[in-house]
């Protein structure tokens, strides 16, 4: 099996429901106890999309899928990786739907769960096959629905999240390239497995059994521990992978982190040295989208037009697990698009025209040993 040299992302898309919640709104929703103030301190948030009735974490993939092989020229993935703790079912995954919807016909498709690291895993995964000749163009798409599984009265989760989906589309390519991903680190440690979680419905506590608490289905975070743990593994995993890339912190000309909570950007930020001016994000208007929102933050044409082609750009995560993970690449050159979500009712859902497929490059060589 042919070796490439590294993944290089080709194509950028978003997909966001068009129902705008600002803080006020989500206040009166859940009748909480807070104040638009208090949020926005707190968080950094003033603003969050939530999905209309009907509209699934699926509707909201197939656009950003739809977005980005658009923003890539109509290509044709050969995989498709879907990152998301909301999935349209508990059985059977997300992603063959979404690629059958997307018109890609068999190709391979998986949904991968690491909550809020979930994009940067995925990523990790694709890129890994794209090197190893695997596959030659992995669709990494990152969805979620989180007002689906947040209780509108809990005033830790509710005024934080809201839904919405990112892509990339990857290529083999150049380490030279803009766009080439060349380091990634994933890790996780289980014992926090309680801080992030929805207690119910799983085997552990099986939905035809009494179920653990009178709220067990809805999400949980425990913020304080959160807060600490995800500082600390985001500000190690980054050093980690520039490390790995052979980057000084000062060289980073794009610092893109998880839209968890604006202090946890800053202290990250601060931890490793970046300059304000080279921090990246859209948590004041999106909110926290869980996995979409690194993808999202790649495919803002807000930022696109912040930052030049071929720059050193971070990427880090922290989610339940607890998980996290950090990327290294170059800013890709592409123009990213938005779709709408694709809201048609199952029984009128067909597969999209085929799109074409794309070639492998023969000229880019192995990796040195």
């Amino acid at each position: 099996m042919r070796t490439h040299e590294t993944a290089v992302v080709f194509g950028a898309g978003s997909c966001l429901p068009p129902h705008v919640v600002d803080n006020d709104a989500v206040i009166a929703r859940g009748a909480l106890l807070t104040d638009a103030g208090w949020i926005r301190a707190r968080t950094g948030i003033e603003r969050r999309r939530h999905a209309s009735p009907g509209t699934s974490t699926g509707d909201l993939a197939v656009g950003a899928g739809r977005a980005a092989l658009a923003s890539a020229g109509g290509a044709r993935p050969d995989l498709v990786l879907l990152a998301t703790s909301t999935p349209d079912h508990p059985c059977p995954a997300t992603a063959p739907e979404v690629a059958y919807r997307l018109g890609l016909g068999t190709v391979g498709a998986f949904d991968v769960s690491a909550v809020c690291s979930g994009f940067l895993y995925a990523l990790a995964v694709a890129a890994g096959l794209v090197r190893s000749g695997a596959c030659a163009a992995p669709l990494v798409i990152a969805a979620e629905t989180y007002t689906a599984i947040v209780d509108p009265a809990d005033r830790t989760t509710a005024p934080i999240f809201g839904d919405g989906a990112g892509a990339v589309l990857l290529r083999p390519g150049g380490r030279d390239e803009p766009g080439a991903v060349l380091a990634t680190d994933l890790g996780s440690d289980g014992s926090g497995r309680a801080a992030i979680t929805i207690p119910g419905g799983g085997a552990r506590h099986p939905r035809h059994l009494p179920p653990p608490g009178p709220d067990a289905h809805f999400f949980h975070m425990a913020g304080r521990a959160v807060y600490a743990h995800a500082v600390r593994r985001m500000t190690w995993s980054s050093e980690a992978v520039l490390r790995r890339a052979g980057w000084p912190p000062d060289s980073v000309r794009a610092f893109i982190g998880h839209q968890a909570n604006q202090r946890i950007l800053d202290s990250v930020g601060d931890r490793l040295g970046i300059a304000p001016a080279h921090r990246y994000g859209n948590i004041r208007e999106l909110g926290n989208t869980a996995a979409a929102s690194v993808p999202l933050v790649l495919a803002d044409p807000a930022v696109h037009r912040a930052v030049v082609p071929g720059e050193r750009t971070l990427l880090t995560a922290f989610g339940g697990g607890y998980t996290w993970a950090s990327a290294a690449l170059t800013w890709p050159d592409v123009t990213p698009l938005a779709e709408e979500p694709d809201t048609a009712p199952a029984s009128a859902r067909t597969a999209a025209p085929a799109v074409p497929a794309v070639p492998v490059p023969a000229s880019v060589p192995p990796p040195p040993l």
